[in-house]
């Protein structure tokens, strides 16, 4: 059959040529490696100060027994929190939530200070990443050498060195996340367990999901994850202001920049401090160039600082070029004293205020917090009833919890209504035989279900609900717990 004019023969579709004068941009950018270089100095020091203290007490505090029990243990499955002598159930919310109530006040206040201190000191992202750009290091080299080995074709060595390199990076990372979970399972029943190779599913996920994220974080997104991931990063200008200390260049006395030598003149080259040498950008942990001014990629870790003092000490100029200080300190020229004199400013002085007073708060109610909870539960299933003897009965459920670690006996009284009978029953299986009819006995950091049977005559009170107060008082401490309830009159 023929074609008709009117029907057309497919043809193969041909690309366009893009115009010469429209220009293609890619939406996605790719990074190149960051190779921070090592340095030392003062703001250095202090960074490895500050990870030895985060990272001996991360390792080895789940080690530190109190007691028969480890001292700072999560315990998920029995619902204790222990903090060395404290116990908490989940009834202590409120104490979990005026700790991250101090954290983000103590944030926004070092933040108001100083800028990014948190980032660059004791951040887990930048303390691992440290750690683990210190193991490279030590494996593949220094800076030129590692960027060498990774353009290198693979050899023997590179293979050699590689594999070392990521060894020790994973056995560091899965010790990472053993020592995670041994703040949520008692740390020796765990170390017991891998040595039997009988972790439970949820323990061996745990510990190989921490660990391959600390693995992939800190060794190969690093930077990444401070420039894109981390949301602090984002909103910290808004707790800025030309009074916070941050790692800045000065412009005026640094530019022009330009390379010389240690014997030229400067001022004859009409030349500022800056010789050009770019080492503030190798060192950099995130690739960035200070001398562009304040970037929220800054972590505000002082390692430009560092070496850039270095530089001016061959060079015999003095050091600050790159520094902490302020912006109003930069434009006035203030004198170091003048700088400091700004730190006690009003919102400084209001984040400090707030953060001593709510740190005082969660002390004193610590310190005066009844070592002992007290819930109490109607019985739904019998409202009111007739007893054997002739009397209306009301049956409540109490849950005495026990929040210190020695057996303590609580006696019950209930006030509100003249005459009132108690009886107790214990409605669980730690029964001891100590109970009397107003006497319960709870166990260290255990809690008991006891029931009690409420009576009075028939006929003594109107129908409604009357309100009553079950007193639980602590023979061994003498405190008293109070709960208020109902006793129901039926029509």
């Amino acid at each position: 059959m023929s074609n008709t004019p009117d029907e057309k023969k497919p043809s193969k579709a041909t690309p366009k040529k893009a115009p010469a004068n429209e220009v293609v941009i890619s939406l996605y950018e790719s990074q190149d490696k960051v190779y921070p270089r090592s340095v030392s100095g003062f703001f250095t020091q202090w960074r490895w100060a500050m990870i030895w203290i985060t990272q001996l007490f991360f390792y080895g505090v789940p080690w530190l027994e109190w007691g028969q029990r480890q001292a700072l243990l999560f315990n998920l499955e029995s619902k204790r929190f222990y903090i060395f002598k404290l116990v908490l159930y989940p009834q202590d919310l409120i104490y979990l939530t005026a700790i991250l109530i101090i954290s983000a006040l103590s944030l926004f206040l070092f933040t108001a200070i100083a800028g990014r201190l948190w980032c660059g000191y004791t951040c887990p992202q930048t303390v691992y990443t440290e750690i683990f750009i210190w193991i490279e290091r030590k494996i593949e080299g220094d800076r030129a050498t590692r960027m060498k080995l990774d353009a290198a074709a693979m050899s023997p060595e590179k293979l050699a060195r590689k594999g070392a390199k990521h060894f020790v990076w994973i056995a560091f990372a899965l010790w990472t996340g053993f020592t995670f979970v041994g703040y949520f399972t008692p740390i020796r029943e765990l170390w017991a367990a891998v040595m039997s190779y009988s972790l439970s599913p949820w323990e061996m996920f745990w510990v190989c999901f921490y660990g391959f994220a600390t693995y992939g974080n800190a060794g190969f997104m690093r930077e990444q994850v401070c420039k894109y991931m981390c949301p602090y990063a984002r909103f910290q200008s808004a707790m800025f202001d030309d009074d916070t200390l941050i790692v800045t260049y000065d412009e005026a006395r640094g530019e022009p920049r330009g390379g010389r030598s240690r014997k030229a003149d400067a001022s004859s080259q009409k030349l500022g401090s800056c010789i050009d040498c770019n080492l503030c950008v190798q060192v950099c942990p995130t690739g960035i160039d200070i001398r562009k001014g304040l970037q929220y990629e800054c972590i505000g870790c002082g390692a430009c600082a560092d070496v850039c003092d270095t530089v001016m000490d061959k060079m015999g100029y003095e050091r600050g070029l790159v520094k902490y200080s302020t912006q109003n300190a930069i434009d006035n020229n203030w004198t170091h004293s003048q700088m400091l004199r700004r730190i006690l400013r009003p919102r400084v002085l209001i984040y400090a205020s707030i953060l001593l007073l709510l740190i005082a708060a969660l002390m004193a109610s610590l310190w005066f917090r009844t070592p002992f909870r007290v819930d109490v539960v109607r019985d739904r299933g019998v409202m009111a009833r007739l007893s054997d003897d002739g009397k209306l009965e009301n049956v409540y459920r109490l849950q005495i919890m026990n929040g210190t670690e020695t057996p303590q006996h609580f006696t019950l009284n209930v006030t509100g209504i003249d005459g009132i009978e108690i009886e107790t029953e214990a409605a669980s299986d730690n029964d001891d035989g100590e109970d009397d009819i107003k006497t319960i006995l709870v166990k260290p950091t255990e809690s008991r279900w006891v029931i009690v049977d409420l009576k009075i005559p028939d006929g003594s009170l109107d129908s409604g609900s009357h309100k009553i107060k079950f007193e639980i008082e602590s023979m061994e401490t003498k405190d008293v717990v109070s709960e208020k309830s109902v006793f129901l009159v039926p029509r």
